[in-house]
């Protein structure tokens, strides 16, 4: 009997934006109206920016240190304001089994703010990662400077951080693109991030990935990247993994030397074996030996002819971390685990087992595969974005 976490069991995810950046691009989160049960939460200096914040939970911080006006591109300023008022930014954060800091790094209270909180959000027990965006070049040195020294104290605060070179973005982007519309690219691009993190666990797939798996690959690993990518037509597997692992996401520009890769890709019924297998192997020649590689396979029966990709990679040049689940993680457990979706063999799993990753838990069970047509993906990426061929995005560098 295959078993699932009953509906009361699911992850519970929330996303925290912080400062100016952060609240834009939770905004745009919250418009796109695509990443499903996540709860938003803003928390900022700038009375004005939590006005206009579409977040359900709004935090003022360092009321009486800044009296609302903002942190004046001061880190330190930031800094202060969330350490004191950091009760009333945990009193949002409980009972959490994951929460995304996102920020955009370089100004006063993002960058100052972002470490604060993001070391209560991991004190409280839940993997927390760091979704930040560094400066456009045209920003200023002294702002570029300011973003790398937050960059570094918010790594210490968190379980993995992602970087996203907003520079990177130009070259998909165009000579004539407005400042304002550049802007918004770089929100969108922390809106894919999260997106793309949160569908990999509330989706159910033929090849499951959970919570367990993505805390497994995600805990106490330090920097990490992620990338996707989207391709049709003859070979359009190879091209989409292809286009993942060189994304404008990946800010060290290549997965070589990950300890933990989670990869998950999304087709329509014609997805083969084959491709899948393909793409494994991308992946494993990019990577050490001992790297611990975990995929999932979703159906969405609207993708004709059409995959897209998602690669999380981690543990960049240090020694793997025994995951926090307390399992040992073998080569013989990496048999991708196929999951179905009957509900009539369905036997909720003991809220205590969600630690436990699905291709462990699964293991030995006598696995049931569904029709395609069960199974479903909501996901959904911009393709306008995700198209360009990586020798153009790469003009930016």
């Amino acid at each position: 009997m295959i078993e699932f976490a009953s509906e009361s069991k699911r992850a519970r995810i929330k996303v925290v934006g912080i400062g100016g950046g952060g609240g834009n691009a939770v905004n745009s989160m919250v418009k796109c109206q695509q990443i499903g049960g996540v709860d938003f939460i803003v928390a900022n200096t700038d009375v004005q920016s939590l006005g206009r914040s579409q977040a359900d939970c709004r935090v003022q911080i360092g009321e009486s240190l800044t009296r609302g006006l903002g942190a004046g591109a001061d880190p330190e300023k930031g800094k202060m304001a969330a350490t004191d008022d950091i009760e009333k930014v945990k009193a949002y954060l409980i009972d959490s089994d994951m929460i995304f800091i996102t920020a955009g790094m370089g100004g006063g209270t993002g960058t100052g703010a972002a470490p604060v909180i993001a070391k209560a959000a991991k004190d409280s027990g839940a993997l927390t990662v760091g979704i930040v965006t560094k400066p456009f070049l045209f920003e200023g040195k002294r702002r570029m400077k300011i973003a790398d020294q937050g960059i570094e104290e918010l790594k210490d605060a968190v379980d993995s951080l992602i970087v996203i070179p907003n520079q990177r973005l130009l070259g998909i982007s165009g000579r004539d693109i407005a400042l304002l519309d550049a802007f918004k690219m770089a929100d969108d691009v922390l809106r894919q991030a999260v997106q793309g993190l949160s569908d990999i666990i509330m989706k159910s797939g033929y090849i499951n990935v959970d919570f367990a798996d993505v805390r497994t690959v995600m805990s106490n690993m330090g920097r990490a990247i992620m990338g996707t990518g989207m391709a049709s037509g003859e070979g359009k597997t190879i091209m989409a993994i292809q286009s993942a692992i060189s994304s404008p996401l990946l800010e060290e520009g290549s997965i070589e030397g990950a300890r933990g890769v989670l990869v998950n890709i999304t087709g329509g019924p014609d997805l083969s074996l084959h491709e899948i297998n393909e793409a494994s192997s991308i992946i494993n020649e990019n990577v050490t030996e001992d790297a611990l590689l975990i995929i999932g396979h979703v159906v969405d029966n609207d993708m004709e002819d059409e995959v897209k990709v998602t690669v999380i990679a981690t543990g960049f040049e240090k020694e793997r971390q025994q995951s926090t689940s307390g399992f040992d993680i073998r080569p013989e457990l990496l048999d991708m685990s196929m999951s179905g979706s009957d509900e009539g063999n369905v036997t909720p799993i003991d809220g205590d087992n969600r630690n436990i990753p699905a291709f462990i838990r699964l293991k030995n069970q006598k696995r049931e595969v569904p029709s395609r047509s069960e199974v479903k993906s909501s996901l959904s990426f911009r393709k306008d974005d995700l198209d360009v061929p990586a020798f153009l995005r790469r003009k930016a560098d």
